[in-house]
């Protein structure tokens, strides 16, 4: 070989190998697609608008107690030791009082639902009694017979002057006036004045 041979021959073997380095350069791996497991979240874009949903509101119950009036009632009771017409207050009445115990749900901090659970008097009334007399009045006899004055003339089956001859039952001591009729005829003369 001569000398002029040897320098052409490297010339061809760096061009042949800067040619095959240059396209291994190019080639790069291509990687498979990658898998989405089943648990992985879609990814959304930064331009999703979409609200959020809004929490559930707050649910509880509460205990909560009343103490709510009694009326009283109204009695009437019959009374024969009062006279007829008459009305007398024996008892003046007195309201009660009785607790109400309620189971109150609130939802969202207001009362949805309210159901009584129990309930117990703490103070019974005490009812308004009024007695009503009954008793039937009697009109008392007077004591003197209203046709005469000056002496009391006794009301009776008959009356004579005492002293005189008459036989009773009963007597009155004279004078006496006669101002209405003479029942008894003790105005034996008529002039108005009897047992004088």
């Amino acid at each position: 070989m001569t000398p002029l041979n040897t320098p052409v021959l490297l010339v061809v073997l760096f061009s042949t190998v800067g040619a095959m380095t240059a396209c291994a350069a190019r080639r790069e791996p291509v990687s498979p697609p990658a898998r989405l497991s089943a648990t992985t979240p879609p990814a959304t874009s930064a331009d999703d608008t979409s609200p959020s949903p809004a929490p559930l509101p707050l649910v509880e119950t509460r205990t909560v107690t009343e103490t709510v009036e009694i009326p009283f009632t109204e009695q009437t009771v019959r009374d024969p030791a009062l006279a007829k017409g008459t009305n007398v207050v024996r008892s003046k009445g007195a309201a009660g009082l009785k607790t109400l115990t309620y189971e109150v749900t609130l939802t969202g901090g207001v009362e949805t639902a309210r159901t009584l659970v129990g309930e117990a008097v703490t103070r019974a009334p005490i009812a308004r009694v009024t007695a009503v007399g009954t008793k039937e009045q009697v009109r008392e006899q007077p004591r003197c017979d209203p046709n005469y004055s000056g002496a009391c003339v006794p009301i009776a089956s008959d009356v004579d002057c005492a002293g005189g001859g008459g036989n009773g039952p009963a007597y009155v001591r004279g004078p006496v006036k006669v101002i209405g009729k003479d029942i008894y005829d003790l105005d034996r003369d008529g002039d108005g004045v009897g047992c004088e």
